[in-house]
């Protein structure tokens, strides 16, 4: 699999999501992508209570441990690679998370409007950096 550039949002270098828990279509703790990723796992999302309910009740489960897959389960506070379309269908329910524009992938761009994205930018939420 060739990996797209490691290019954020911001049209800087894609910094890390988040190394514990190890997230990525790639698990490098990065949301890169490739041509593969056909969920395009690029939005560097800051989980909450109420968009991982949101998730289960959608049907992905992220809050639930899978040891089987090396997955701990994800609580408040954790930053996973979201795919792009469940980020937007979520901001479209009102329940979507914060995230971070240094570490989502430029191409979460072809689903995700920037505006929608910087509008959920833990940065500027004022509830954590």
């Amino acid at each position: 699999m060739k990996q797209d550039q490691s290019i954020n949002v911001l049209g800087g270098a894609l910094e890390p999501c988040s190394l514990t828990p190890l997230t990525g279509f790639f698990r490098d703790g990065h949301c890169n992508t490739c041509a593969e990723d056909q969920g395009s796992h690029t939005v560097c999302a800051v989980m909450t209570a109420e968009f991982l309910a949101y998730s289960k009740y959608v049907g992905n489960d992220l809050s639930t441990p899978r040891p089987e897959y090396g997955f701990a389960g994800l609580t408040p506070g954790d930053r996973w690679c979201l795919c792009a379309g469940r980020f937007l269908q979520a901001a479209d329910e009102g329940c979507a998370p914060l995230v971070r524009l240094e570490a989502t992938h430029a191409r979460a761009l072809d689903v995700v409007p920037l505006p929608l994205l910087q509008h959920h930018n833990v940065s500027t939420s004022g509830t954590g950096s």
